[in-house]
């Protein structure tokens, strides 16, 4: 069975930082692209950051030169380095494992809260 397992939210202070992390259990991180989402109350489900298990990473707008996405293909897991936060980062970040080739699939970690304070 595979789970995607997000850990690391709290709250923080505006301005300072939290690292999330997602581990993968069921499967290797192989030809295949880790994303972590947030979710604000209110509003639908966006892109954060992504990282492929080749290394490629990709990042929203919102969160460049604040974030930092690592994927680790041995301990099969992969980090959300948040830094400078700011209250509008205040959501429920997701984790998300996809294959975009045959084998294809998609899952979902569970979710781990973050609040930034103002």
């Amino acid at each position: 069975q595979v789970q995607l397992v997000e850990s690391g939210g709290g709250l923080v202070e505006a301005g300072g930082s939290l690292r999330l992390s997602c581990a993968i259990s069921g499967l290797r991180f192989s030809a295949s692209v880790l994303g972590w989402y947030r979710q604000a109350p209110g509003k639908q489900r966006e892109f954060v950051a992504s990282v492929t298990s080749g290394g490629t990473t990709s990042y929203a707008d919102a969160v460049k030169g604040r974030f930092t996405i690592s994927g680790n293909n041995i301990k099969n897991s992969a980090d959300l380095q948040m830094d400078n936060l700011k209250p509008e980062d205040t959501a429920v970040y997701y984790c998300r494992l996809n294959r975009p080739t045959t084998p294809r699939y998609t899952y979902w970690g569970q979710g781990t809260q973050v609040t930034v304070s103002s």
